[in-house]
């Protein structure tokens, strides 16, 4: 069987793990470039275990990063990000993984794109997806990118070096949503079986649509194994995040939405501070955390919190009159500290209402990102 080898990079950013690719050494074709991504990765697979693939079979380990020098003189590198369905290949670039972010500046200075400055290097991001900068405050030492360290993240089971993310303002371009789509800081969703269900839908990070725990007899403390085995839950969920879709104006239809963009928008439940155990078996108490937090991605539920989710969740928290700032425990300037699966993750943001019209300026959190292997990836060429 004749393979085709492409240079690539295997990274853990944060909570998850993805293959990074220099853009010039992927096809120009869209539709071939794609096909060649899935593949990769192992989709489609409907044995969902992504046995044929660099995939891990989670929303978590299944996504690909495409870089490439920036053609913008305000930032360094290009980053566009796909999240990779298991089942059918499709490939979504609706929207960004905040915890590969962090790898990206690593990549950037490892493979020559930026040059290391000692100490602390700022590499300054491009995000295409949803055109937004991100700077990356990466360690240095003796010229290269510093892996290792004592920066632990629940969720990570070996400690790292602290990677610094400042998410900016996005920019916005015709037709894209605001940071509130509807202009209003909750709305009454309609939601088919569930009646009028009360949201705070928010574009910061990626677009996210954020309910109360109890309307839906949820707690906030649930685990991915009960969550992932309801299948009716799992159905209102989608519901939600579908009919939430068409709202902030990200799809025509419920059903185009569950169709064509399953990464985005992100669907996540609120409680009140409690006490609760993590999936690693660690007891939290209710003071070391400001609001519980659950949040699905691609269908199931995360096994911590996503990064660009904590971005939505840290600046609802931060804005007046939305759910989370009534539900979470919140001091200007102060970080939220969102109770997740897997721990504890804090974020902390800059919302301003300027005119009438409320915006994000600035959101900020750590990551630690590491390179899990270094080669080529192996493709089938096409009737192999």
């Amino acid at each position: 069987m004749k393979q085709r080898r492409i240079p690539a990079v295997y990274m853990r950013g944060g909570t998850s793990k993805g293959v990074f690719f220099h853009e010039r050494d992927l096809p120009r074709v869209a539709s071939e470039r794609d096909a060649l991504l899935a593949r990769v990765i192992g989709s489609p697979d409907p044995y969902h275990r992504h046995i044929d693939g660099m995939g891990g079979a989670t929303s978590s380990t299944s996504k690909v990063v495409l870089i490439a020098p920036s053609r913008r003189d305000d930032c360094d590198v290009d980053y566009t990000f796909g999240a990779v369905s298991i089942e059918d290949g499709l490939i979504d670039y609706s929207g960004n993984c905040g915890n590969l972010s962090a790898a990206v500046g690593p990549f950037a200075i490892a493979e020559g794109l930026v040059p290391a400055r000692e100490g602390e290097t700022r590499v300054r991001i491009w995000q295409r997806n949803l055109g937004q900068r991100i700077d990356a405050i990466v360690p240095v030492c003796d010229g290269e990118v510093l892996e290792s360290g004592m920066f632990q993240e629940d969720g990570v089971p070996f400690p790292g070096a602290e990677v610094r993310l400042e998410y900016h303002e996005p920019v916005l371009v015709p037709g894209a949503p605001a940071l509130l789509p509807t202009g209003n800081p909750q709305d009454l969703l309609e939601v088919p079986g569930l009646g009028r269900l009360a949201v705070t839908m928010i574009t910061a990070g990626n677009p996210t649509v954020f309910f109360r725990a109890d309307a839906l007899g949820l707690s906030g403390r649930e685990l991915p194994e009960e969550v992932d085995r309801d299948r009716k839950l799992l159905e209102r969920l989608e519901a939600i995040r579908a009919h939430a879709s068409v709202a902030m104006g990200l799809a025509d239809t419920p059903a185009e939405a569950s169709r064509l963009r399953p990464a985005t928008p992100k669907v996540s439940w609120l409680a009140k501070p409690a006490p609760f155990r993590t999936s690693a078996g660690v007891e939290v108490g209710a003071a070391r955390i400001d609001v519980l937090a659950r949040i699905m991605s691609m269908g199931r539920l995360h096994h911590a919190y996503t990064g660009t989710g904590s971005i939505a969740l840290g600046a609802a928290a931060a804005l007046p009159g939305s759910l989370a700032n009534e539900i979470a425990r919140t001091l200007p300037g102060v970080a939220t500290r969102i109770g997740h699966v897997s721990g504890v993750l804090a974020v902390g943001a800059e919302v301003v209402c300027d005119n009438g019209t409320w915006r994000m300026d600035r959101a900020l959190m750590s990551r630690s990102a590491r390179r899990l292997m270094s080669g080529w990836v192996h493709v089938p060429t096409q009737g192999a």
